[in-house]
């Protein structure tokens, strides 16, 4: 396997989330190459499960310009671990909290241009938390139900997907 040298590294952009990095790079052949890279603190993403059913979240998506029906997800947060991220941001998108937490995998959604790396886990034995509103609309829906969105790609969010076949 032939690896790169970073020769030159100019932070192109910081904003809240990511910060746009232009690399410069050392090839083992000799040459030189630019690589553009999203630098991403990471993700958590959370496959909830209650009474059979996946509890999915509904949230309007700019990037795609549409509405997406996805399991609950967040940015870790400074000195965040993935496992707390996952189970503050259960909380603060669903209402729900969960007295059962596995983990089933992590991931690389686009590593060919970006850093972030995004955990999921698996949450059942979800409660309401007393006085917790949901931020965006939930949908419960049968696991066969959300397989068959996906291969009809009404639902193309690759955490969701990936989170759906880590629990069938």
């Amino acid at each position: 396997m032939t690896g790169e040298i970073t020769i030159e590294s100019k932070q192109l952009y910081k904003g809240k989330v990511v910060q746009l990095r232009l690399d410069t790079v050392s090839l083992s052949d000799g040459r030189t190459k630019m690589r553009e890279i999203l630098v991403h603190p990471g993700a958590a993403a959370i496959v909830p499960l209650m009474n059979e059913k996946l509890l999915l979240v509904e949230q309007y998506r700019a990037a795609v310009g549409r509405k997406t029906l996805e399991i609950p997800a967040g940015t870790l947060e400074e000195g965040e671990s993935p496992e707390e991220c996952a189970k503050r941001e259960l909380i603060e998108e669903t209402g729900f909290y969960a007295s059962k937490w596995d983990t089933l995998t992590a991931y690389y959604p686009s590593l060919g241009y970006s850093s972030e790396i995004i955990h999921i886990f698996k949450a059942s034995g979800l409660k309401r938390v007393s006085g917790a509103e949901a931020e965006l609309p939930i949908q419960y829906m049968a696991l066969n139900e959300v397989q068959a969105k996906i291969k009809t790609g009404e639902i193309m969010d690759s955490k969701t997907i990936i989170g759906v076949l880590m629990v069938i």
